[in-house]
């Protein structure tokens, strides 16, 4: 059973924003629209207008309830121009980010170094005190915030569980910045930093100076060692949407641009396609979780080379396309077999896309 949104009518409504601040930011997009803050209201605009080629949409109907999907939405200039809810889930279901959450983390730290309550070059040990790993002071004082955000802290993976942040599980490997692993425990304890960093709190400093601004809904929900976001699919595509805008919320400017470009370039040598916590598209190279090899090629070679990318566990998708205009979010189960962060899957999907865009 499932509900499917074709969308062909444009609504007539306004974008609510709250007050500017004085954080430097890129110009907002004035061609992009912003839905309100508060309630359900988002305009929408027809593929037929944008001129898609409307009779690949069936494919894609196809081809995402043959994968499992169960909320898909496509946004172009901001408005929802394909919006899909499958096997009874519906617009108001909360879905699991996964690893894709990771973006809403590194966006927060860049919040919390603009206020200058922590700088990316800062010891890891400042925030969380002697003792968090189980290295030797000088290795663990070598680890920095800026090695949690970029995947490079160094730590042991070979010696077990990579998502336990207990001290007795972390252990060193290599100088912080030589390696690159997806080590999931290193990111997890970003929030711990930021809790330790923000005068009330990662949780309510997140809710104040992103999750609000932005009228996204959802929830963090500790899950063993891991931290995950739960929200609407709305609420993924409405991050994703700041993001479009270069972390402008209309004209609302939430994050400032040299912390932002950094996030979603090459943020080290080792694997072109990371940034801080995003997955970026086009690059010569790249590497994939619970590998040490690099592979030659784009990450997604399907998709446009500009893409960036919060990827989670299961085939979570939020891919974001400035050269396109466009957000577009994909929850629900694995399409196939269980797996993290980038999978065939993302490359099989903007097969199919490729024909709807030409």
């Amino acid at each position: 059973m499932k509900t499917l949104l074709y969308l062909f009518a444009a609504l007539l409504v306004c974008s609510c924003s709250s007050g500017s601040d004085d954080t430097e930011g890129p110009a907002p997009d004035e061609n992009l629209y912003f839905p309100p803050l508060t309630g359900s209201t988002w305009e929408t605009v027809s593929p037929a207008e944008l001129g898609w080629n409307t009779a690949a949409l069936n494919n894609l109907d196809t081809f995402l309830t043959d994968t499992n999907t169960e909320a898909f939405i496509i946004l172009e200039n901001g408005k929802i121009a394909f919006e899909a809810y499958y096997d009874g889930k519906t617009a108001a279901d909360f879905f699991a980010w996964n690893s894709a959450g990771k973006t809403l983390t590194a966006f927060t730290v860049g919040l919390a170094e603009q206020k200058g309550l922590l700088e990316l070059d800062d010891k890891t040990t400042d925030y969380l005190g002697r003792g968090w790993t189980s290295m030797t002071p000088a290795q663990e004082d070598a680890i920095t915030i800026k090695n949690q955000l970029t995947m490079t802290s160094g730590g042991d993976f070979t010696r077990g569980d990579i998502h336990c942040y207990d001290p007795e599980c972390l252990y060193y490997r290599k100088a912080p910045g030589t390696e690159w692993y997806y080590y999931n425990a290193y990111y997890t304890l970003l929030q711990p930093v930021l809790d330790a960093a923000a005068p009330n709190g990662f949780d309510a400093f997140f809710k104040a100076d992103l999750k609000d601004r932005i009228g996204m809904d959802g929830r963090w929900v500790s899950l063993g060692y891991n931290n995950v976001y739960f929200s609407t699919a709305r609420g993924m595509a409405r991050f994703g949407l700041l993001n479009l805008n270069k972390g402008s919320w209309g004209e609302n400017k939430l994050l400032n641009t040299d912390y932002w470009d950094a996030m979603i370039n090459t943020s080290q040598p080792l694997n072109p396609a990371y940034g801080y916590l995003w997955w970026l598209n086009g690059k010569s190279s790249f590497k994939l979780p619970s590998l040490t090899e690099s592979f030659t090629g784009k990450l997604i070679p399907n998709a446009p080379d500009d893409l960036i990318a919060g990827l989670g566990a299961n085939d979570k998708k939020l891919y974001v396309i400035p050269s396109q205009n466009r957000v577009i979010v994909r929850l629900g189960p694995a399409a196939d077999a269980d797996d993290l962060g980038p999978t065939s899957f993302d490359n099989e999907l903007w097969g199919v896309l490729k024909e709807v865009f030409k």
